[in-house]
C-alpha cells in the first residue's frame, strides 16, 4: 500500500467520523482579495468537527490558542478554505500528508490598506498617512487576531503612558498575489487600527505582527 492510498483512507475515515460526531459547516473559497465568505464564495455544506489539538476530545480550547484539529472530508477541502459552523469561523491552515488537518479559529475580520508612496523628489504635498490616501489591498478577511504576550513602551514615553500592545494575526494567503508588507495598515471590524511591523508568508498562510496605531 502506497502513501496516496493511505492518505485517501485517512480522509475517508475523517469524513465518516465527522458524519457521526460533527455539525454542519458551510465551506467557502476566496475568489479574489475581497470577502472570502461572501455568498458567491460558498461551495457546499459539510459535516465537520473541531478539537483542541489532541484528537481525543479531552480538553477545551484555551486563551490565546486559535489552532484546532479538524475532522472533515479532506478530499473536499483545501488549504485556505473557510468553514463557518454556527457562530464560529475557521480557515484550513495545513493539510500535510498523513497528519491531522490543521484549522485556525477566527475572531476578527480585517481590511488591509497600503499607505501612499511618495514617487517624486523635491517639494511634495503632505506625505502623512491618512484614510484618504490609503489603497485597499484586501477587504473583509476573517482572521485570528490575538494579543501577544510582549508589549512595547509607548514611543512618547510620558509618565502616565501605558505600554503599546502587540498583536499576532493569522490568515490564509490572499488570491491575486497580494503581498502584505511592513507599514501596511490593518483595520478590524471594531474599528481598531494597527500597523504591520513584521509579515511572514509560509505554506500555512500569513503570520503578521501588528502594533496598535492611534491615527
Amino acid at each position: 500500500m502506497d502513501g496516496p492510498t493511505i492518505q485517501s483512507r485517512v480522509y475517508r475515515g475523517y469524513a465518516i467520523a465527522a458524519g457521526k460526531i460533527g455539525f454542519p459547516a458551510d465551506q467557502y473559497r476566496a475568489l479574489d482579495a475581497n470577502n472570502p465568505t461572501d455568498v458567491a464564495c460558498k461551495l457546499q455544506t459539510l459535516s465537520a468537527s473541531f478539537n483542541a489539538q489532541d484528537m481525543k476530545y479531552g480538553k477545551p480550547s484555551q486563551y490565546g490558542k486559535p489552532l484546532w484539529y479538524c475532522l472533515i472530508d479532506g478530499t473536499q477541502v483545501q488549504v485556505g478554505d473557510y468553514l463557518i459552523q454556527n457562530d464560529s469561523t475557521f480557515f484550513i491552515a495545513a493539510m500535510q500528508p498523513l497528519l491531522p488537518i490543521l484549522a485556525v479559529e477566527c475572531n476578527r475580520t480585517v481590511t488591509f490598506y497600503r499607505p501612499q508612496q511618495q514617487a517624486g523628489v523635491g517639494a511634495q504635498g503632505y506625505g502623512g498617512n491618512t484614510a484618504a490616501n490609503e489603497t485597499a489591498l484586501a477587504q473583509n478577511w476573517p482572521c485570528s487576531l490575538l494579543q501577544a504576550a510582549k508589549a512595547a513602551n509607548n514611543p512618547v514615553n510620558l509618565p502616565g503612558d501605558a505600554k503599546q500592545a502587540s498583536w499576532g494575526l493569522l490568515m490564509p494567503a490572499i488570491p491575486g498575489c497580494v503581498v502584505i508588507k511592513n507599514d501596511d495598515v490593518v483595520i478590524d471590524d471594531l474599528g481598531n487600527r494597527y500597523l504591520v511591523y513584521s509579515a511572514e508568508l509560509s505554506d500555512l498562510g500569513w503570520r503578521c505582527a501588528l502594533t496598535e496605531s492611534e491615527t
